[in-house]
């Protein structure tokens, strides 16, 4: 499976990063940083670690507006849709 969604959902982020401001942009940059790193990595992760990913973005999106949100939403959108090509669960 390809990591190219997480990859495109980390960057996403950066880009939310930097359009919000405070505790919020510091979390989003956090996410950005582990989904990177999710991407990176040989495994596949668990539906159990996306979906706390997965948590936490729908928090963040309910704590932003603008350009932040919009990202966040789209970045949710892309994680959701790799963990559908995950097996298990």
């Amino acid at each position: 499976m390809s990591h190219e969604l997480l990859e495109a959902a980390s960057q996403r982020l950066r880009d939310a990063s930097e359009a919000a401001s405070g505790d919020v942009q510091k979390r989003i940059y956090d996410q950005s940083d582990a989904l990177a790193t999710l991407a990176a990595s040989d495994r596949t992760p668990d539906h159990g670690r996306l979906a706390r990913h997965m948590n936490v973005l729908a928090e963040l999106a309910d704590e932003t507006d603008g350009a932040a949100h919009e990202a966040v939403v789209d970045a949710r959108a892309k994680v959701s849709e790799f963990r559908e090509g995950v097996e298990g669960v």
